[in-house]
């Protein structure tokens, strides 16, 4: 990966990190390396150890959300088939059709608040 004897900035870098890739990462790694106009692998890899970060990100309230849409299409497409049954639409059938609307506004402000 790089000379032992390297020296940049009037430093010696006498430590040698190795780590193995699969082919496939090795070409992940050259193609970013070609998006940032570079040919040395010691300095990109340096850079991004050193510099680079990587993002966690929380999905569990849209997860938590998805679920519950889920839900509420299976309800609406079981007052559907009732309506097409019997062509008549229930006080109940429309009161359950909001509430699935609230509890999907609820959880996505609750959602927008956690990202603050």
């Amino acid at each position: 990966m790089e000379n032992d004897n390297e020296i940049v900035n009037g430093r010696k870098r006498e430590i040698m990190l190795r780590f193995r890739v699969t082919e496939d990462e090795r070409d992940l790694i050259y193609e970013k390396m070609r998006l940032l106009h570079t040919n040395n692998l010691a300095a990109y890899m340096r850079k991004i150890a050193i510099d680079g970060y990587v993002l966690a990100v929380d999905n569990s309230d849209i997860k938590a959300m998805t679920a519950e849409i889920q839900k509420i299409g299976v309800n609406i497409n079981q007052i559907a088939k009732r309506v097409n049954s019997t062509t008549r639409i229930y006080e109940q059938d429309i009161t359950e059709i909001k509430e699935a609307l609230e509890e999907i506004w609820r959880l996505q402000r609750l959602s927008l608040l956690r990202e603050r």
